[in-house]
């Protein structure tokens, strides 16, 4: 009797071993006989099995598929090329309450354009971005996952709505308390009326809390400076190609002189002077100081070619401008007539202007500096689309130089590392975030194959190209 008793638990220990395998081998997606693009090495590994359970990859191997896992989906990806979901690193949601539903409502076109992931860099819509954030990350609302800076800090009387208001040192902890309770995950200085004291005491006081801070400089101040207090990114390139120029103390010390007179130092004049200082050896110099302090830079070069052609091109016929809502395509209007206004000089000069500051982007590619790739793409940035532009970014890092596997990079693991993140996103590989685009052609071999796009992936969940075509907002206009 003891004996039958045995062996009927050693069937049923056996059938629920059994089970337990079986329960364990069905997953929610496999991949296929995918090319996955390992962005970090720049190179492929041909023909894996990528497993992937409640949106999470749990294994990536090249062993024959069929006989080892079963899946409630199953795509055979014969072919085709696996890439991390892609980061804008510089983006705006903005435009106020009026704008509020007009920039939801654009959110899925970065998710049918392979980007799963933005980093808001800052304006007046706090309070809806955070229940955006939300929203997308539980996967209510499409749209990618939003790292957001909340409000950025200004001088008095900022030229942005929104922006928090920091007119002395003695402001700046109850300024960086505000963000800190509104749950922010980076500090963004703009430029327009912030003293150099306060910018430096923002970068400061932010480094000892441990809060990232990045954004855009007074010319008053050096960037060396505000590494040395603790600046995390430059925005743009105009901070750099200043540091950059063999005669950046006297330049700064002539616009701190100005600042409060009656004639003080324009922005564009102070670029003309920089330009015709700027030092190549001085810039090798600052790249290398820029990589030992990990101090990151968003070159945003795309927004730079279509802002600076304003005044000579047509865009009434964009493919995407009939997914803008009224209200930002109005919003276009600001820069369109200051583009009117400018000479041909000053035109030819700019034309000048961003052939160096392209240059410069190989440059501190090899010194080893952090490249982020953002589009700067929102409300009042004229026909500087979301989605789409990031992937004109990449095109332009790739014509200033770097090679498709480096260009690649900026879009996905460094922006990942950046912002502390890389133990979830930016490649592909075990344990990762199921952030996936998977692509017709080689992104390593031609950078314009990452608008090729077969499905894309978010947290597990799979949008197939009609899918994607689907999310894009309806022509209204």
């Amino acid at each position: 009797m003891k004996h039958v008793t045995s062996l009927a638990m050693l069937l049923c220990g056996s059938l629920l071993l059994s089970c337990a395998t079986s329960k364990q081998e069905t997953y929610d997606l496999l991949l296929t006989n995918v090319n996955v693009v390992d962005v970090e090495t720049g190179s492929l590994l041909p023909g894996q099995t990528v497993v992937i359970e409640e949106g999470i990859i749990q294994e990536i191997t090249d062993a024959p598929s069929k006989s080892r896992y079963r899946a409630e989906t199953v795509i055979d990806a014969q072919g085709k090329y696996l890439i991390p979901g892609l980061w804008d690193n510089h983006v705006h949601l903005r435009g106020g309450e009026a704008l509020e539903e007009e920039n939801k409502n654009l959110l899925p076109l970065f998710v049918a354009n392979g980007v799963t992931t933005v980093r808001d860099a800052g304006g007046d819509l706090y309070p809806a971005i955070r229940q955006w954030k939300e929203q997308t990350a539980a996967g209510i609302l499409t749209g990618p996952r939003i790292l957001t800076a909340g409000p950025k800090l200004d001088g008095p009387n900022p030229t942005w709505q929104g922006s928090i208001e920091v007119a002395t040192v003695a402001e700046v902890p109850a300024a960086l308390d505000s963000l800190q309770q509104l749950g922010v995950d980076f500090v963004k200085i703009y430029d327009s009326t912030i003293s150099g004291d306060v910018f430096l005491a923002i970068v400061e006081e932010a480094e000892k809390r441990g809060m990232q801070v990045s954004g855009h400089m007074p010319f008053s101040v050096k960037l060396s400076d505000a590494m040395a207090k603790g600046l995390d990114a430059t925005e743009h390139l105009y901070y750099a190609f200043k540091a950059a120029s063999a005669k950046e103390d006297s330049i700064s010390n002539v616009i701190i002189a100005r600042e409060k007179t009656d004639k003080p130092v324009g922005f564009y004049t102070a670029l003309g002077w920089l330009y015709d200082t700027y030092a190549p050896a001085r810039a090798q110099q600052l790249f290398q100081q820029m990589a030992e302090n990990n101090t990151a830079v968003v070159p945003t070069l795309y927004i730079s070619q279509v802002l600076d052609n304003l005044k000579y091109e047509d865009h009434s016929q964009d493919s995407y401008l009939p997914y803008m809502g009224e209200g930002i395509v109005k919003t276009y209007e600001r820069r369109i007539n200051s583009a009117k206004r400018q000479s041909d000089e000053w035109t030819a000069f700019v034309q000048k202007l961003k052939a160096k500051f392209e240059s410069m982007v190989p440059e501190m590619q090899e010194a080893g500096v952090t490249i982020l790739a953002g589009s700067d793409a929102g409300a009042y940035n004229s026909y500087v689309y979301p989605g789409i532009s990031l992937h004109k970014e990449l095109e332009k890092l790739v014509e200033a130089g770097l090679t498709p596997a480096q260009a690649l990079r900026t879009a996905t693991i460094n922006g990942a590392r950046f912002m502390g993140k890389a133990d979830q996103f930016g490649t592909v590989a075990q344990g990762k975030t199921a952030d996936l685009v998977l692509l017709e052609q080689n992104p390593l071999e031609d950078i314009k194959h990452t608008q090729d796009i077969h499905s894309v992936i978010l947290g597990g969940k799979v949008y197939s190209a009609t899918e994607l075509q689907q999310m894009l907002p309806e022509r209204s206009r």
